[in-house]
């Protein structure tokens, strides 16, 4: 059992920050986590924040907590942590597919075995969005969408118009998401940016196996760059097999391919995959 490590309060970034680096879908894959949370800081991050989802797929999910808190990341509550917090009954991935579920059960039934009770109580209190400045724009952050947890806003069938609707409703000038796995960032009306900063959990379905995160900064203006992070993936794939974790998800951390989920993906995405 890893030593549990509280949580302690992350700092946000200052009005005066232009510079931040923001992470999605950890997935338990702490070794890609310490690999980014390295590689921001030597890019001159000021402040780190993660997207939620912090368990799910990978090993050992109690590792990720204490490199949180050694780092000062800022987290947000993904529908995992909303569930492995409350203890529900699934993992409200938002699948339908009964292979997806089929393996979405396998993942969430292990992660909440192998999760601390006082990182779920952690976990269960985490917000559900932040508000943010960074220079002149106001920056909101969520996991789905700002309507709801688990939405899947995919770059081929997401409109420019419903995602200028989404900016004005919510107040804001930059629109922070992840959820479905996939890197996109497209500019809006009015100076305004949706980004969907992508996952450190797996690789992008597109036969690398390095996973991504977003530097963002406002120097003064809104630039986003995708920042590939390379890590030990063999080593993960041996932690995953040492924990009898799925082959399926071992294979895609090898290939860069997903073998799950992929019902989920809209044709365009899932034409760039293998299978």
């Amino acid at each position: 059992m890893e030593p549990f490590v509280p949580i302690l309060p992350a700092p946000a970034a200052t009005p005066e920050a232009t510079r931040i680096a923001v992470f999605g879908g950890i997935y338990s894959n702490h070794l890609a986590l310490a690999a980014a949370l390295t590689d921001a800081r030597r890019r001159g991050a000021q402040a780190v924040y993660c997207l939620g989802d912090l368990g799910a797929f990978g090993p050992h999910p109690d590792r990720v907590f204490p490199l949180l808190q050694e780092h000062g990341v800022a987290c947000i509550q993904g529908n995992y942590d909303n569930s492995i917090g409350n203890e529900l009954p699934d993992c409200q991935c938002g699948y339908t597919d009964p292979r997806d579920n089929y393996f979405a059960r396998l993942s969430y039934d292990y992660t909440l075995r192998n999760t601390q009770v006082e990182n779920r109580v952690w976990m269960r209190n985490l917000p559900s969005q932040r508000r943010i400045a960074l220079g002149r724009y106001r920056l909101l952050l969520c996991h789905g969408s700002p309507r709801k947890m688990n939405e899947f806003l995919w770059e081929s069938t997401t409109s420019t118009h419903f995602l200028n609707h989404l900016a004005t409703d919510h107040d804001t000038d930059v629109i922070l998401a992840t959820h479905t796995g996939i890197k996109w960032h497209r500019q809006l009306g009015g100076d305004r940016h949706y980004v969907n900063v992508g996952v450190l959990g797996r690789p992008e379905n597109d036969g690398r196996t390095c996973v991504w995160y977003a530097l963002v900064e406002a120097s003064p203006d809104f630039r986003v760059e995708f920042v590939p992070v390379d890590y030990d993936h063999e080593r993960l794939a041996g932690e995953m097999r040492h924990e009898r974790l799925p082959e399926e998800f071992v294979e895609t951390i090898l290939t860069g391919w997903w073998t799950t989920c992929l019902e989920v993906l809209p044709a365009k995405e899932h034409r760039r995959g293998r299978f």
